[in-house]
């Protein structure tokens, strides 16, 4: 049987500055309509939960209200951006901002087995960092490799690993950085993920890489303009669903909720500063 996936990312949510609420609810009343078995976000699930905590609680609160399963990953900002990323006005996550996001939304890694795979959760942002949970997560990825059997793997996290190879040598925030993307990989000890999931630039994308299908989700909250980002797929607000199929295979599509707009980050400079 068929298990469904539906993959919101970058929620951007907020009581104090609540410019992308309308947005998430209108895709939860969708999302309740079309009952996935499985609702995950992966990351920036706050406006400004690394700095506010105010931003977990109220972002807690919304997900609670969609009466599905789901499961969380953090973003940076939710507990602060990768300790080796270049600085984007963002702290960097400590073991204070993490502790914090924990209270609200539980484990920050984790795995889930479904009928033909396993699902691998990964905090992004504890890659490369100095932090004692990132040997933990490290330890755990290792254990799920280790008995995964003959299931797929399906990986999601956060940042996309890299734009188009693995090899790529760039710093820039806006992918896992080459370091800890290797260390990363290495933990997986040669096991090649039928899927790569991500959120965090705020596009949809499908790519393949060495065989394996990485795709990008894109934000129920806000696009970022060209000025500022590379077009690199496509900019408009939704969600993704990801089908999983016992035998494993698998597709993924962008899903498109009629009525919610594709708002652009430039046009709330109170959100984050004018860009």
């Amino acid at each position: 049987m068929t298990f469904r996936i539906a993959q919101i990312s970058d929620t951007h949510l907020s009581d104090y500055k609540p410019f992308f609420v309308d947005n998430f609810v209108r895709i939860g009343e969708a999302l309740r309509k079309a009952r996935p078995d499985l609702v995950l976000n992966s990351g920036d699930i706050s406006l400004d939960g690394a700095s506010n905590e105010a931003d977990l609680l109220a972002a807690r609160a919304l997900h609670d209200g969609l009466d599905l399963p789901v499961r969380y990953l953090p973003g940076n900002h939710d507990l602060g951006d990768s300790q080796d990323a270049p600085a984007h006005g963002e702290g960097a996550i400590d073991a204070m901002r993490r502790a914090r996001y924990l209270s609200h939304f539980g484990a920050d890694w984790w795995t889930l087995d479904v009928p033909g795979w396993r699902l691998l959760g990964v905090n992004a942002q504890l890659l490369g960092s100095d932090l004692d949970a990132a040997e933990h997560q490290e330890d755990d990825i290792v254990k799920a490799i280790a008995s995964l059997g003959r299931r797929r793997l399906a990986l999601f996290l956060h940042k996309p690993l890299f734009d188009r190879t693995a090899d790529e040598i760039a710093i820039t925030g806006r992918f896992v950085n080459p370091v800890p993307r290797r260390l990363l990989l290495m933990s997986l000890g040669g096991v090649v993920p039928a899927l790569v999931a991500c959120g965090h630039v705020h596009q949809f994308r499908e790519t393949w890489s060495d065989g394996v299908h990485h795709v990008w989700g894109t934000s129920t909250a806000f696009i970022i303009p060209d000025a500022r980002q590379p077009r690199y797929g496509i900019k408009e607000v939704g969600y993704v669903e990801h089908l999983l199929e016992p035998d494993g295979r698998h597709e993924s599509r962008l899903v498109r909720v009629p009525g919610v707009p594709t708002l652009d980050i430039a046009g709330f400079p109170a959100a984050y500063g004018p860009i």
